[in-house]
Order: structure tokens, then sequence, then C-alpha cells
């Protein structure tokens, strides 16, 4: 099979390589329906695109096949055939060395070269290019990179410039990305000798703020109120991603609890999620002459014990 022939089974089914069963599955499943003969009568280019599609789902959703595909390209058929065992066999071998895969056979057999085992190709090592990806195994020309992202970048989305293979790329972060997350940009990865692009993903991490943190597609941030406060409630400016707001605690409220501020959390695909503003109790430090003298005639009238719940407990 000449370069030029190798079909990208990935691409022909509209999934990532990292696709599992259900997604592959799915996407076959929609594609096949949409160029399916009887829905395409007298259609060739459509009966042609629905055998490429049965031929794509016939490999990759056999774990096997796919496992032999990935490692292989297109030559994963070859790959499967000859019997070759023991070790020294595809797993360890150097294909960069090798311009096509009969120079690989040439080479595996010569190093499989032990008496009776047949004749010998002698074992040398052929003309190859160093440094030939390859071909078809177009797998093994995606990269991956890690970008730096301020968490205003991550939620309003931004576009970057990197520098990757040598040249600078333009890059447009969608809104809403998370740490973790990959970015792909196609035909941004290594290239063979081939003509084969392999792919770039970004893997993007959030640097921390100050204030607030990513939970899921919550926000969430800490906010001090005094001891008064949280006995006879108030109302606090919180900073949201838009601006401060406004927001109401209710009397008796306890240290770390939570109030919910809905909407103004992270962006996903059906709006926004929340922002949740733990409130925590600072106990006051240096106190004045006044304060000190109201906080004694305070703790002399107080009427109840916080710890009344823990008297009788013990192991």
């Amino acid at each position: 099979m000449a370069s030029t022939d190798f079909k990208d089974y990935y691409a022909v089914l509209a999934v990532d390589r990292t696709a599992d069963a259900d997604e592959i599955k799915r996407s076959f499943r929609r594609l096949a329906r949409k160029y399916h003969p009887d829905l395409n009568p007298n259609d060739n280019v459509a009966e042609a695109r629905f055998k490429e599609i049965n031929e794509a789902y016939e490999v990759l959703s056999d774990s096997d096949k796919r496992k032999k595909y990935d490692q292989f390209g297109q030559y994963w058929k070859q790959a499967g055939q000859g019997g070759f065992g023991g070790g020294g066999g595809f797993e360890d071998a150097d294909f960069g060395r090798f311009n096509n895969f009969d120079e690989f056979i040439n080479e595996l057999l010569g190093r499989f070269n032990t008496p009776g085992a047949g004749a010998s190709y002698g074992g040398a090592r052929p003309g190859g290019r160093p440094g030939a990806g390859f071909p078809g195994a177009a797998a093994n020309l995606d990269q991956e990179a890690k970008l730096a992202l301020s968490l205003r970048e991550a939620f309003e989305g931004t576009k970057k410039s990197i520098r990757a293979n040598g040249r600078a790329i333009d890059v447009n972060i969608p809104a809403g990305v998370k740490p973790g997350s990959k970015v792909r940009l196609r035909g941004k990865g290594m290239a063979s000798p081939y003509g084969q692009q392999g792919d770039l993903y970004l893997i993007i991490s959030i640097q921390p703020h100050p204030f607030f943190q990513l939970e899921g597609e919550n926000l969430a941030c800490e906010v001090p109120i005094a001891p008064d406060e949280a006995a006879l409630g108030t109302q606090i400016a919180v900073p949201t991603p838009e601006g401060k707001v406004t927001v109401n605690v209710p009397a008796g409220i306890r240290s770390g609890q939570s109030l919910r501020l809905r909407g103004k959390g992270w962006p996903k695909r059906d709006g926004r999620g929340d922002q949740l503003v733990k409130v925590v109790i600072a106990t006051p430090q240096n106190l004045s002459p006044q304060e000190r003298e109201l906080y004694e005639k305070l703790q002399a009238a107080r009427s109840s014990d916080p710890r009344s719940s823990l008297e009788g407990l013990g192991l």
C-alpha cells in the first residue's frame, strides 16, 4: 500500500484517537445512517463513504486490531502476519531506520536468523534515513505540550502564541477550559518524511488565584465576617468574575457555612455554574479597651453554652 493510500480511520469516523468504544460506536451509527445507500440511491460518493465508514469501524471496534493499527498505521495488517515470536519482536523494533515495511521485515528476519531458522537475509542494516518516521504510524507523530493559563484567561477564553516544532502557532483557547483538559491542534504535531502530520495536544493547567478556586463547574471563595455580623446577620460585598455583588448573610450563620450565588460560577455548555461563598468567622485580634469591655459584658450575659452537646460524651 502506498503511503498516499493510507486511511486515517479516526478521521473517517470523526473521533479523537483517545475516543472510547462508546464514542466510536455512536459516531459510526450517526455516519452510517447519513451515508447508507438506501438513503442515498444512485449516489456513488455516498456508497464509497459508507464502505469506508464500515471499514474504519471494523478495525477500531476490535481492540486487538485497533492496537495494531495505532502502533503500525497502514501496515497493521502485515504486522499481524508472519508469527514472529520470542524476544526482539515488533515491540522493540526501531522503526525510524526503515523507509518501508519490506525493509523492516528484512532486518527483522536477519535478527531472527538462528541455526535452523531458515534462509538468512544477512541482517544488514537497511539504508533507511535516520530519524525517518515509520510510514503510516500517525499516532506516533502526535505531540503533547503544557500550557499554563491564568484563571481569567481560562474563564474568558484567550488567544495565545506558542512555538512548536520550530514555528509560531496562534491558538484560540475557548472559554471555560479546565485543568487537565486538552486543546487539539490538528496537523501541528511532528511531520514524517511521508507527508503525514501529527496533531499537537495542549494540556491545560491553571495558575492559582488569590481569591477564587475552581471546584468542578463552581467557583469557590472564602469571605471573613466578624462575630457580631455572624450573630446578628449583615450584608457584605463579595467579588465575582463580573464585579462585586451584595450578599445577605443570615443571622446565626456558622463558620464554614457556604452561601450559593447561582449563575456566577464557571462557564459550561448550558450556561454557568455557581459561586460558593464560604463564610469564616474571624476572631478579632488586639482588642481595644472598649471592645474588651463589651465582650466581657457579652460573656457575662450569654444565655447559651456552645458546648452543651458535648455533655456526657466519651469513649
